[in-house]
């Protein structure tokens, strides 16, 4: 019993570090943007969470973890609701590692992060219910289906897929949302005029700053609650690994950024900071320290250009989470195959196919909800309010009533 408490009061302190990161999105993505939207954002993030924690106490628990019989399979149920087991709280229960609310919660945690995602990469025009509802049916449905396939013994666990802490079946799985999502949005006005790039500046930059420290402080609890024990070799091996890649992809940001952009673009380090950690998310557990820093170094460089390609193509994210999460994702789902003890051909051709089968339901989900959503109920402002602020004609209101800051 002590050593089942010993585990518990860890995962507890992981899922209260896991919600901590929400506050870290919030902080980012207001900061990250100009203040006229930064209730809309703010609005946003304080109802993804709370989406999250219903939907998957109602739906995505049972359908991320159909139970003991579903194995190798596609699909699985095994009920609404949450209803704790006969052994729920007792060591019978995880191998001891946890108890069964301390499961869920834990869970639902990084379920309501897919959407946050999402929320970062079309902000500034999306219409807020629009957006509410893509969010209660991708954190209640879609993620819940990709999780089963590989944490709840499903067909990509049996194949021998490997993701520790989710760079495809979190990370990847709000990036490629957020891809769609800002296909169909198109880019904010103003943003790419007469072929030229025009650069629209976040409007506070400390408050971003603080949203990524926030994002690595509770990325312990991400990756260091995967262990699903208080085991101190693991634990600590993954936080290493993990504070590891986050400082090696602030390097290796700041260097790409520099070598093309002539200047120290905190932004671009900012972002090299969570590309790490993301790279990292998907072989935490495996890696050595000279891994980690290939991985994390390897993901800074990503960062800046997978940014500088997607304006290329005018796909405008104004605070860089489809580069961030989906690119990094991917990369650091494929690490697992060329680094650290599963380091191998077959585990690097089985990776892909499982980032190859995530990436096709993702965008097909994603797609299908969205165009629905557009048709329906629309899914841009208008130009006015999109010009005006979405705080004003969506809230009523101002983020910073006494200032006119960056407002156009």
């Amino acid at each position: 019993m002590e050593i089942l408490t010993i585990n518990n009061v860890w995962m507890m302190t992981a899922t209260f570090l896991v919600f901590i990161m929400h506050l870290g999105f919030a902080s980012l993505e207001s900061g990250l943007t100009r203040s006229k939207n930064s209730i809309n954002i703010l609005f946003k993030n304080v109802m993804i969470i709370s989406i999250g924690i219903l939907t998957y106490a109602l739906v995505g628990f049972n359908l991320m973890y159909p139970g003991d019989d579903f194995s190798g399979g596609v699909f699985g149920f095994s009920g609404f609701g949450i209803f704790i087991p006969e052994n729920g709280l007792t060591s019978a229960y995880a191998s001891g590692g946890y108890t069964y609310w301390t499961d869920f919660l834990f869970q639902a945690m990084f379920a309501a992060t897919a959407a946050t995602i999402v929320s970062g990469a079309v902000a500034e025009r999306i219409k807020l219910n629009s957006f509410l509802l893509f969010a209660l049916i991708y954190v209640g449905l879609v993620y819940p289906i990709i999780g089963m396939w590989k944490w709840g013994g499903g067909f990509l666990d049996a194949w021998g897929f490997y993701d520790f802490a989710g760079s495809s079946l979190v990370h990847s799985v709000g990036g490629w949302a957020a891809l769609i999502a800002i296909i169909l949005l198109k880019p904010r006005i103003g943003k790419y005029v007469n072929g030229d790039i025009k650069p629209i500046v976040g409007h506070n930059i400390p408050l971003a700053t603080i949203g990524v420290f926030l994002l690595w402080l509770g990325w312990f609890g991400f990756n260091g609650g995967s262990v699903l024990s208080a085991d101190p070799g693991a634990v600590s091996l993954v936080l290493v690994t993990t504070s590891i890649a986050a400082a090696a992809g602030a390097i290796g940001a700041y260097v790409v950024s520099y070598i093309k952009f002539k200047s120290f673009d905190i932004t671009m380090v900012l972002n090299g900071i969570l590309a790490g950690l993301v790279g990292i998310t998907a072989g935490a557990d495996l890696m050595s320290i000279t891994d980690a820093m290939i991985i994390g170094f390897i993901s800074g460089v990503i960062i800046v250009l997978s940014v500088v390609l997607l304006d290329k193509v005018r796909l405008d994210d104004p605070v860089g989470a489809t580069a961030v999460h989906l690119a990094c994702g991917i990369w650091g789902t494929m690490a697992v195959g060329i680094f650290g003890d599963k380091a191998g051909w077959s585990q690097l051709l089985t990776q892909l196919s499982g980032i190859a089968i995530i990436g096709i339901f993702c965008c097909l989900t994603a797609f299908i909800i969205l165009i629905v959503i557009k048709k329906t109920m629309g899914l841009r402002v208008s130009k006015e309010e999109e010009i005006e602020g979405l705080d004003i004609h969506e809230h009523g209101m101002a983020a910073y009533p006494d200032f006119r800051l960056n407002q156009h």
